[in-house]
């Protein structure tokens, strides 16, 4: 599966759009991370806690986004974005959002 940002693939024609697709999951902190990233607040330097978090995460939307536009058949995924909202205190949803092609 060809999974792209742009609206197209070099040297690859789009024969069919197939729609939208997406996959998204909703992730909550943990206490012993957050412990760990209020230490690293004080003493500055990159939260690895949250970004280890934060890319688990993308890769689980990526993968029920792929999973989503196999089903319908499509071998590549155009307009890739990625957004994230808050759902409540402490818990976020990462949304992978693309249009599902067939391409040749």
């Amino acid at each position: 599966m060809i999974v792209v940002t742009s609206e197209t693939i070099a040297n690859k024609k789009i024969v069919r759009t197939l729609g939208l697709v997406r996959g998204n999951t909703v992730r909550a902190r943990h206490i012993g991370k957050d412990i760990m990233a209020g230490l690293r607040n004080i003493v500055g330097g990159e939260v690895h806690e949250y970004g280890k978090l934060i890319a688990e995460s993308r890769e689980q939307s990526l993968d029920r986004m792929v999973a989503e536009a196999e089903s319908l058949g499509a071998n590549a995924i155009v307009a890739t974005r990625f957004t994230t909202s808050v759902m409540m205190g402490g818990a976020a949803e990462l949304l992978a959002i693309g249009t599902a092609v067939i391409i040749e």
